[in-house]
């Protein structure tokens, strides 16, 4: 009779529709907390761009440091991904002046890079192979570029399109309900299907910020980006308190 697998737990949270929910607003998060920094206070993308690079590495080196999964810790090296790769998406596509295409392009390409160096690395770009810091590191730098391509996606969709904030919100919506049914109805593979909708909630968490924050005139609802990052601040702490997540499991050689 064959034994039965051993599992261990791992350092980040199990995948469950919590995770996306917290994920999304983590994401929006980093659209209006990055603006805030970068234009509401005028520090421009790269100083913006600067001190969220500083917040992600002391914040990741925490994570990784950790010897068990700690939700406020992994879930603040989340939100740290996505407000540096909105300041740094921002100026790659503006201050550096490739634009909306041209970033797009290359963030897609270094995150194609990131992943094919994790899985001829360590074989496997799961997150149940998160067994070394060397694999938390591929995790994190993928993380990383896929927030910031995320960025670039959204802003390409909504400002170089006629679609809007709104209708780029829908088209991002609409791809990851398609992931979603993939999931629940086929047999494609679980690790492509995950990093599939960890890509696409980033854009879709992008335009619905930047739906909160731009000016009318730009098809947005004005909102200030302090409150508004106040309030999806709120919603995530409220999430992580009174909807605890279990560590993912991982199964032991």
């Amino acid at each position: 009779m064959p034994a039965k697998p051993e599992y261990a737990l791992s350092k980040v949270p199990e995948v469950t529709l919590i995770f996306w929910l917290v994920k999304i607003a983590a994401t929006t998060l980093g659209e209006t907390g990055g603006d805030a920094v970068t234009m509401s206070m005028n520090l421009g993308y790269l100083v913006g761009s600067a001190i969220f690079a500083t917040i992600f590495v002391v914040a990741v080196a925490a994570q990784i440091s950790a010897k068990e999964f700690r939700p406020f810790v992994f879930w603040t090296a989340i939100v740290a991904t996505t407000t540096f790769g909105t300041t740094l998406a921002d100026f790659l596509d503006r201050s550096l002046g490739i634009g909306y295409a041209g970033g797009a392009s290359t963030l897609f390409l270094l995150l194609l890079a990131s992943l094919a160096l994790w899985h001829r690395s360590l074989g496997s770009v799961s997150v149940s192979s998160l067994t070394s810091r060397k694999a938390e590191a591929f995790y994190w730098l993928t993380i990383m570029l896929s927030q910031t391509l995320g960025t670039a996606l959204g802003d390409w969709t909504a400002d170089g399109t006629r679609l809007g904030y709104k209708g780029a919100a829908v088209v991002f919506g609409g791809a990851l309900v398609l992931v979603a049914l993939a999931y629940c109805c086929s047999k494609v593979s679980r690790t492509f299907l995950f990093w599939a909708a960890f890509i696409l909630t980033r854009p879709l968490g992008a335009t619905v910020g930047d739906l909160l924050d731009k000016p009318h005139a730009d098809g947005g609802l004005a909102l200030s980006r302090y409150v508004a990052s106040a309030v999806i601040a709120t919603f995530i702490l409220a999430s992580l308190l009174f909807l605890p997540q279990r560590a993912e499991r991982r199964q032991l050689a």
